[in-house]
């Protein structure tokens, strides 16, 4: 088989990455490839309803994280070992221009990406981030660790429905605390995006936050949107940050299809 065959064909297996090796997912075929980049302790199993909604027409690529899902655990679970692993899924799927798709954590990952290597990829929908706000004082940053810290005894059983990694709660908090340092930073990052990007934006509150801190935090974006016509809001739907991928899966296939109209327009 040669090689764009074989990057055509449908794959899953484990990929190995550095020290470490991950859970990957590949449909495989020529259509628009979409890759999907999970919530921050998340698995690929949580955009089921999504790649069903859109159906067998798009090239589906999901992969696990360091220590979430199927992936090994590894010493390094920063964001830019995440760009890392984007990097090797893309290489060794040989996956050109996708539309990624990021659910927080993952949609942060996916507008860095874009702002990085703009001609690697077509257009990105992020799920309910990310958004230009963060804690980056010690306060915030002693608040993330002592939830996790006081959470530790359910991460275990967290785990089992994809909400926390295998992994102790101090990184849960490093991870938790670096995203929020990102977050913080990225309005520069928003502002230089030249490819189609499309928000779906819940409503509501979710573990951890209160006094309506997560609809501050989306207001952020207001002015950006404002100064970059290559980003918009796609829908404002009713679920809450942590169940929109599963309460509104069809925003988010919608929010998808809207991206690729967009790119095939600027062929």
């Amino acid at each position: 088989m040669t090689n764009a065959n074989a990057a055509h064909s449908g794959w899953s297996g484990m990929l190995p990455v550095e020290d470490t090796a991950l859970a990957v997912t590949d449909t495989g075929g020529t259509a628009t490839p979409v890759v999907y980049l999970n919530g921050s302790y998340a698995s690929q199993r949580h955009w089921r309803p999504v790649i069903d909604d859109l159906g067998p027409g798009w090239r589906h690529i999901t992969y696990d994280e360091r220590a979430r899902g199927k992936s090994k655990k590894s010493a390094d679970y920063s964001f830019e070992a995440c760009v890392r692993d984007l990097d090797a899924v893309l290489r060794a799927r040989k996956v050109e221009r996708p539309i990624l798709v990021g659910w927080s954590y993952g949609a942060l990952l996916g507008v860095h990406w874009a702002a990085r290597y703009p001609d690697r990829v077509a257009g990105v929908v992020g799920v309910d981030g990310p958004f230009p706000s963060g804690w980056t004082d010690d306060a915030g940053h002693e608040r993330i660790r002592r939830l996790f810290h006081k959470v530790r005894w359910a991460l275990p059983m967290a785990r089992l429905v994809g909400n926390a990694a295998r992994m102790s709660a101090e990184q849960h908090a490093d991870i938790n605390i670096e995203a929020h340092i990102l977050h913080a930073a990225l309005e520069p990052v928003l502002n230089s995006l030249t490819v189609p990007v499309r928000y779906v934006v819940g409503s509501g509150e979710a573990l951890g936050s209160k006094n309506d801190e997560q609809e501050q935090m989306r207001t952020t974006l207001n002015p950006v949107l404002a100064r970059n016509p290559n980003l918009a809001i796609s829908a404002k739907v009713a679920s809450n940050h942590g169940t929109i991928v599963r309460k509104d899966f069809r925003a988010i296939a919608e929010a998808t299809r809207e991206v690729a109209a967009l790119t095939r327009e600027r062929r």
